[in-house]
């Protein structure tokens, strides 16, 4: 039940492979930005210690040591985004408490909660940043009702300047996102099938490997091929077959979790990498992603394809090597007859049979 929501959670933070990619890229640029904010909030918590006592130093202190350990949870996880949004929901937790603990409505702190705002529309898309907003504004108005709500009616100053900083934090952000995600869907996106493409792999796989260099983890890759493609387009029209690799793209995506990512290599080939998965558990995916285009019939076209299997674990895992494996196995099941699953391991020379 914690797994599924948990991964409930992520496809919402990042409903697609490019959403994802991009909040684990965007984690690594503000890390830098991250820490000045922290050390900035910091001086100011001291400077602010004569006036308005330990207490928000603590709260602050509390938050930086959590925040520390940030980027490890992130490179240990196969959710990374969940981690990320946490981090800035806590960071959301520890501004209202010393909020609190400062005044209340009548609170200098106030502002600071346009900071949290401010990484969350670093990292996530539009809708995730009016949620952020809309609790932003909801701990505003609750922590004026619950300790002074007279003086939140009388004077509603500091509350109202908090909340056109939040709201404008947030309108510049996103303003600046969207041009930033149209530049980085025009190089890393495959305009055809709406998939990432080898460039977004090369980065994407990086953190794969270093992760199951430190984790120890296994990780296995797939290669697709289309089988006797060629033909589509020779008697169907490359229209036709265009719609064939978009409608195929598709379905095997939505059937992907998450985590387990797909990108466009080139004309009818595929990779698909699934971290954290064992040789059998990347043959399973590979034999239902056979079953699932062979009876989704893509655009109307009854087309099989072949898939070549490899698995490596800890500092086994490299792309390179992998990718070769992948394609070896791939030939081997083309060699085979096609419509079938190859695996090219040490103990696993296999090849699943194509059904009648």
């Amino acid at each position: 039940m914690y797994a599924k929501s948990i991964t409930s959670l992520a496809r919402w933070l990042c409903p697609t492979d490019f959403d994802r990619k991009r909040a684990v890229d965007t984690s690594e640029r503000i890390r830098r930005a991250r820490a000045m904010v922290a050390l900035l909030i910091g001086a100011s918590a001291i400077l602010i210690v004569p006036e308005l006592g330990w207490l928000p130093l603590a709260i602050f202190a509390v938050e930086f040591a959590y925040l520390a350990g940030l980027d490890g949870r992130m490179a240990r996880s196969s959710h990374p985004e969940v981690h990320g949004a946490a981090g800035m929901f806590s960071t959301g937790v520890a501004m209202v408490a010393s909020i609190v603990v400062t005044g209340g409505s009548d609170s200098p702190l106030l502002p600071l909660l346009a900071v949290p705002i401010a990484f969350i529309a670093a990292r996530f898309r539009p809708r995730v940043v009016l949620v952020g907003v809309i609790m932003g504004i909801v701990a505003i108005l609750s922590i004026g009702v619950a300790m002074d709500p007279a003086g939140l009616v009388n004077d509603p100053t500091r509350p109202l300047i908090a909340i056109i900083v939040i709201v404008g934090t947030a309108a510049i952000a996103v303003a600046i996102q969207g041009a930033e995600v149209q530049h980085r869907q025009e190089s890393v996106i495959d305009p055809l099938t709406g998939l990432l493409n080898r460039k977004a792999l090369e980065a994407r796989f990086n953190e794969i490997e270093q992760q199951a260099h430190v984790s120890g983890g296994s990780v296995c890759v797939i290669e697709l091929d289309l089988d006797h493609f060629k033909r589509v387009n020779d008697f169907l029209g490359h229209r036709r077959g265009d719609a064939v690799l978009r409608d195929m793209a598709y379905e095997v995506r939505k059937s992907l979790r998450t985590f387990e990512l797909i990108y466009r290599i080139g004309g009818e080939e595929f990779l698909i990498i699934l971290p954290g998965t064992p040789l059998h558990g990347g043959l399973e995916i590979a034999e239902r992603i056979r079953c699932l285009v062979l009876e989704s019939r893509p655009a109307g076209v009854g087309i099989t394809v072949s898939l070549g299997v490899a698995q490596a674990s800890g500092q086994g895992v490299r792309f390179e090597s992998l990718y070769a494996e992948a394609d070896e196995a791939l030939y081997l099941a083309k060699r085979q007859g096609r419509n079938q699953v190859a695996a090219k391991d040490v103990g696993h020379q296999a090849a699943m049979a194509l059904p009648g």
